[in-house]
């Protein structure tokens, strides 16, 4: 018997470039909702692992990614035809502005018909206000702009400078004012992460409450989702135990990686490099990424962990992404120019610059298997540690990252999306 369609509320809140206050608004949406009872559910554009971590604390529910390539059409489908099922409310954020990148929020929106809610900064502009709006409906005319917010604004005078400048056609769904009690704290790689911020749940609920007299307390129109699901998977990895370093240094994992795991039949155990003594048992070991650098006297003064992690390397396959290798050079240079020691598995040392060092969506083969992924890192490596190979753009195949690879250990900048190839997951852990 075949599926049918499914509505359900939809929004995509995107922006003409970053920092507009994407995140803000949509963490205040699904803030707003759920306390009205809604269920909510909220996804990220692209591979972003910061902000869902506070999609997840508004809405209550884990934050998927949604991306065309490194996704899929398909699954991207799936993800939301599931959710359709489960929910009130659909709140996707962008990425970067509306129309870049390859493929692009837009792109998104197109594909499954979702109405955009464009968000801009106002705090530089007054009449410009309205040319920027009517350009970002109007660039393309398969695109549905539902309406506009008006963010960081400073007064009532400015806000009836922004309402003045817009065409009839351009509908302001709410205006929020410049407020230090709903702005969220900042680093490199982009917001702080949702458990390092104490008061972040007064944030969101100071936000929500701005938005009780708008436009957007409203649910939007429904968007009719195709039926799709994520394909079945064989328990290939049962009696399979898995060892994930999991805690304030190494945050960094995607949901649907775990997801992948756990439909293949292993079991997982989570552990913390900076507060436990060793890795558990386990038949194989996953770093991902986070912000070892943050943490680099922690991490290197647990020394006892360190000699497990060494051992354990030499022993299961082991997967490390981005700061998971960083933890597994010699050492690591942080920003106040102080080196912490560290396992000394791959054997070069790491320094964070002040610019960005990689950033991007990437490929590579894998034991012959095509696996996608992306990087974005600030921390460059001192010298060859002797890769084996290279991870190539999505969009030139230009060679980016480095692969470091022994018997036991894949290791690169790169953060794998598991479910692009689950052979190649199944084979490296051993099903």
């Amino acid at each position: 018997m075949s599926k049918l369609k499914v509505e359900c509320p939809a929004l995509l809140i995107a922006a003409p470039a970053s920092g507009q206050g994407k995140t803000t608004v949509t963490a205040a949406l699904a803030r707003y909702h759920a306390r009205q009872g809604k269920r909510v559910r909220v996804f990220k554009t692209g591979p972003d692992f910061i902000d869902p971590t506070i999609h997840q604390l508004a809405s209550g529910h884990p934050a998927y990614q949604l991306d065309l390539w490194m996704v899929g059409e398909q699954d991207c489908q799936a993800l939301l035809y599931q959710a359709a099922q489960e929910s009130d409310l659909i709140l996707i954020e962008g990425v970067m502005g509306m129309f870049d990148g390859t493929p692009s929020s837009a792109d998104l929106a197109k594909r499954f018909g979702l109405p955009i809610v464009a968000v801009i900064d106002a705090s530089a502009m007054a009449q410009t206000f309205g040319a920027l709006c009517f350009g970002l409906s109007h660039y393309d005319r398969d695109l549905t702009v539902a309406g506009v917010v008006a963010n960081r604004v400073a007064s009532e005078r400015h806000e009836q400078l922004l309402r003045e400048s817009l065409r009839p056609d351009t509908q302001l769904l709410a205006v929020l004012p410049r407020e230090e009690t709903i702005t969220m704290p900042e680093r490199h790689l982009g917001l702080q992460l949702a458990q390092e911020q104490s008061d972040l749940s007064q944030r969101l609920d100071a936000a929500a409450d701005l938005l009780i007299d708008s436009e957007l307390a409203q649910l939007p129109a429904a968007v009719s989702f195709e039926p799709a699901e994520l394909p079945a998977l064989e328990p290939r990895l049962k009696g399979k135990k898995i060892a994930i370093a999991q805690d304030a240094a190494f945050a960094f994992v995607y949901p649907a990686n775990l997801d992948t795991l756990k439909r293949l039949g292993a079991e997982l155990c989570f552990f913390s490099p900076l507060d436990d003594e060793c890795v558990p048992e386990c038949d194989g070991l996953y770093l991902p990424g986070g912000y070892p650098e943050l943490h680099g006297a922690a991490l290197s003064n647990n020394a006892s962990m360190m000699d497990s992690i060494r051992a354990t390397v030499e022993r299961v396959p082991s997967l490390a992404e981005c700061g998971g290798m960083l933890y597994l050079l010699q050492g690591l240079e942080d920003r106040d120019q102080q080196t912490h020691d560290l396992c000394g598995v791959i054997a070069t040392q790491a320094r964070l610059n002040s610019k960005v060092a990689g950033l991007g969506s990437l490929k590579a083969q894998l034991n012959g298997h095509l696996v996608r992924g992306h990087t974005f890192h600030y921390s460059s490596l001192c010298s060859d540690p002797g890769f084996s190979d290279h991870c190539q753009s999505n969009l030139t195949d230009r060679k980016t990252e480095g692969i470091y690879r022994t018997t036991s250990l894949l290791a690169s900048y790169a953060h794998w999306y598991f479910p692009s190839n689950v052979d190649w997951v199944c084979e490296f852990f051993g099903g």
